[in-house]
C-alpha cells in the first residue's frame, strides 16, 4: 500500500542562518515542487502567509530569485514564475552535463577522506529520503548530495558557476523525479557513480555522471514538451479597448 502524499511545509524556521537566505530557499523550493506553477503571479501576501515572515524579507527574496531567472517581474502584474521552455531546459542540461561531469572527476581525484565521508552520509540520507512521503525532503536530500560533491571537487570557479545555475537545475531536477520510475533509475545511476568515486577513477566517474544527467534530461525535456502551450493573455488595456469598440459598433 502506497503511503499518502505529504503536503510540503514551506514555513521558514527561525534558525541561525541568515533569515533572508532561508526565505529565498523556501520560495525556491515551493516553485520547484509546483506549489506555484509556471506563469503564476506571486503576491507578497500569499508568500508572507506561506513562509511566516515579513513583507520586507519576501521582497528581498524575490529580488534574489529574479536574479536567478526563477521569477520575472512583469509590468502592471508584478512578479511571476518564469516559464522554462523545453529548448531552455536543453541548454541548461548541456551545461550541467559538462559541469557535473567535471565535478565528479575532480572529486574522484582530489577529495579528502572527510569530504568522501560527507558524500557517503549525504548519499545514505538521499536513499532514506526516497521512502519519505514529503517531496520537499527528497529534493533537499538530492540537493545536499550535490553540494557535498561540488565541495569535494575543490574548484571554486566550478562551484560558483553551478550555484548560478542552481535554481533552474533544481527546477528541472524536481521535474525529472516526478516521472514514473525515474527515482529508482536515478538511484541506480548514482550508486554506480559512487563506486567510481570510491575507486578514485576520475574518468569513469565523469562518464557515469554525464550519463546520469543525460538520462535525467531525456525525462524532464519529454515532460516539458508534453505540457500544453499556455493560452495567450491580452493586456487589460487592450481588452478594455476591444470591449468599448464592440459596444460602439453595436449602436
Amino acid at each position: 500500500m502506497t503511503a499518502p502524499f505529504m503536503k510540503p511545509d514551506f514555513r521558514v524556521e527561525k534558525v541561525a542562518a541568515p533569515l533572508r537566505q532561508s526565505v529565498t530557499e523556501s520560495i525556491r523550493y515551493a516553485i520547484a515542487l509546483g506549489h506555484f506553477s509556471a506563469g503564476e503571479r506571486l503576491t507578497e501576501r500569499a508568500l508572507c502567509e506561506m513562509t511566516g515572515v515579513s513583507r520586507t524579507l519576501v521582497r528581498e527574496a524575490l529580488r534574489q530569485l529574479e536574479s536567478e531567472g526563477l521569477i520575472e517581474v512583469v509590468p502592471n502584474r508584478g512578479p511571476m514564475v518564469t516559464r522554462l521552455s523545453a529548448e531552455q531546459a536543453e541548454g541548461v542540461y548541456q551545461v550541467r552535463t559538462e559541469l557535473e561531469g567535471l565535478a565528479c572527476q575532480l572529486f574522484a581525484e582530489h577529495a579528502s577522506d572527510k569530504q568522501r565521508t560527507a558524500l557517503h552520509e549525504a548519499f545514505r540520507n538521499l536513499k532514506k529520503s526516497l521512502k519519505d512521503t514529503d517531496p520537499l525532503a527528497r529534493l533537499r536530500a538530492k540537493n545536499h548530495f550535490y553540494e557535498c560533491l561540488v565541495e569535494g571537487a575543490g574548484n571554486q570557479a566550478l562551484g560558483d558557476t553551478l550555484r548560478l545555475l542552481n535554481a533552474r537545475i533544481m527546477l528541472l531536477r524536481a521535474t525529472s523525479l516526478r516521472a514514473p520510475g525515474r527515482t529508482t533509475a536515478s538511484l541506480a545511476e548514482l550508486s554506480d557513480m559512487m563506486t567510481a568515486l570510491d575507486e578514485k577513477n576520475g574518468k569513469k566517474a565523469r562518464t557515469l555522471a554525464e550519463l546520469h544527467v543525460r538520462n535525467a534530461a531525456k525525462t524532464a525535456i519529454a515532460l516539458l514538451y508534453a505540457q500544453p502551450e499556455p493560452a495567450p493573455t491580452k493586456p487589460k488595456r487592450a481588452a478594455k479597448q476591444t470591449e468599448t469598440a464592440s459596444r460602439l459598433g453595436s449602436r
